[in-house]
């Protein structure tokens, strides 16, 4: 083989690899990951049992970078919407509480800023504890998706993971009807979907314990509600399970009071907590029983 031959050989060889190269640096440079995930802020248990959704599609809206920088992320409709899950998942929305999530989808998208996101739902039912099942309509989640606006903007980094929650508001979402005292009292449920999303990248989560104590012995409560405020508003609410454990997520970065009651306790004392993007903030809390004072007859 002669010198001109192998040298156009491994010229070939070299633009061949420099091609792929590029392919490579291509990918990573104009697409990034986005994994979305599911939760739901949590529900007194003592009357339902399951609250069940069944989601189908969901879309994430692209802004464009003239949108961007002008700040002009209005409701439009004839921006771009890239498609990130569809399939259907069904959930039980009371399981995906203290921390536990759904993974809705897990893709590689173009880089940039999204600013809404569009959930397609069907198939909503709830249980009650009393076997009792209501099926629901949907008034747009299946034919126009539940909106859920992103403020700001996620934004998705070439070569990098974001993490995007969607946190599912089952307390206000599912508003029941009748005598909400007694379980055979409730006579239905309307669904109002509201869903609250966050950037796991840039906001934190709250999480401990909380017990109380008889004859010197620790005992975990659970049913207790934690309930963070910003400005003395409620900002969000939860619920301990079995072993005393709570967890809220998607905090946004911030200062925050937070005080724990129980039906039969004493509230605790309100107490100030600072929330750090991508980090966890433990607060325990321990309740006395309220002392009933009794009164005799002279």
């Amino acid at each position: 083989m002669n010198t001109k031959a192998i040298l156009a050989i491994c010229l070939g060889a070299a633009l061949l690899f420099f091609s792929c190269v590029e392919d490579v640096k291509t990918g990573n440079e104009y697409s990034g990951r986005l994994i979305l995930k599911l939760t739901d802020a949590p529900f007194p248990y003592d009357l339902v049992s399951e609250a069940n959704v069944t989601l189908f599609k969901v879309e994430a809206r692209k802004v464009d970078d003239e949108a961007v920088e002008e700040n002009d992320m209005a409701d439009n409709e004839t921006l771009p919407f890239i498609t990130l899950m569809e399939q259907e998942i069904s959930v039980n929305l009371l399981n995906l509480t203290n921390g536990v999530t759904q993974i809705l989808a897990d893709v590689e998208i173009p880089q940039g800023t999204y600013d809404l996101i569009r959930v397609y739902v069907k198939g909503v039912n709830v249980v009650l504890t009393d076997g009792r099942t209501f099926d629901l309509k949907v008034p747009s989640g299946e034919q126009t998706g539940i909106k859920v606006f992103l403020k700001p903007g996620i934004t998705v980094v070439g070569g990098l993971s974001t993490d995007l929650l969607l946190d599912f508001d089952v307390s206000r979402s599912f508003v029941a009807k009748g005598n909400l005292k007694k379980v055979d009292g409730i006579r239905g449920f309307n669904f109002k979907p509201v869903i609250k999303a966050s950037n796991l990248s840039t906001s934190g989560s709250l999480l401990g314990n909380v017990i109380t104590i008889e004859d010197e012995i620790e005992k975990a409560l659970e049913g207790v509600q934690i309930s963070v405020l910003a400005a003395d508003t409620v900002n969000t609410s939860s619920f301990t399970d079995a072993d005393g454990n709570y967890m809220i997520m998607g905090l946004e970065t911030g200062s925050y009071k937070a005080i724990a009651e129980f039906e039969g306790y004493t509230s605790s004392d309100t107490l100030d907590i600072q929330i750090t993007a991508a980090n966890k903030t433990i607060q325990d809390f321990i309740l006395e029983k309220e002392v009933v004072e009794e009164t005799g007859s002279d």
